[in-house]
């Protein structure tokens, strides 16, 4: 979800300004998704890398976190959703980890679409992870690993967006992404809505997927 400090600056406004409107995208893309049939959608919210940021950023990420789980759980667990979260959660404040594992749990028994939350996430830290504890027992195949994963209960990666007109992964489910469909979209994030999420699915659909074969 990039673009956020580019949608305030060319607005003249403070990145805490874009962030905020960052969640009104997710917000209205999570009601959005309610009328399709998408099994699982996956929100890169806070990377490893970011600790690197002012911490006045970080601490405005944060607020903004507690604030989305306090403000639209009980919408989401009404909805069916289940919450699921990639990365280490445990590098936040006590409260923002209290409130993520409260919100986990809640919806943990709810099979409607779910929702994955990447905090404090780097792909290449999962797979370093996944293939240690693979290691612990004894052999590591790409089985094995898959099975350490943070995403081990979930459906393969079919569709990876990015937007803000940056043409990378920056990082981001580099072993699930293997044989995904990429789509880089020029929109910045608080401008995403329904209708690119739609348009990037129906492109997908057009595409033929060989995965290596022909």
């Amino acid at each position: 979800m990039d673009g956020n400090g580019r949608w305030a600056r060319r607005r003249h406004l403070p990145r805490a300004i874009g962030h905020k409107r960052g969640v009104d995208a997710v917000r209205a893309l999570l009601r959005g998704v309610r009328q399709t049939r998408l099994e699982a959608l996956t929100l890169f919210a806070f990377s490893s890398e970011n600790w690197r940021r002012p911490q006045d950023e970080i601490s405005d990420l944060t607020t903004l976190l507690k604030h989305f789980i306090r403000a639209d759980l009980d919408e989401l667990a009404a909805d069916g959703v289940r919450l699921k979260v990639l990365g280490d959660y445990h590098a936040f404040d006590s409260e923002a980890v209290t409130l993520v594992e409260d919100a986990v749990d809640r919806t943990c028994r709810n099979t409607g679409t779910t929702l994955a939350i990447a905090l404090n996430y780097g792909a290449q830290q999962e797979i370093a992870r996944a293939a240690r504890a693979a290691a612990a027992e004894g052999e590591v195949t790409q089985a094995s690993i898959a099975r350490h994963l943070d995403t081990a209960d979930m459906p393969p990666l079919d569709l990876l967006i990015r937007t803000s007109g940056e043409v990378r992964l920056s990082n981001f489910l580099l072993w699930q992404a293997a044989y995904a469909e990429l789509c880089f979209l020029d929109v910045l994030w608080p401008d995403f809505t329904m209708q690119h999420l739609q348009a990037a699915m129906d492109q997908f659909a057009s595409r033929e997927r060989r995965y290596g074969g022909r």
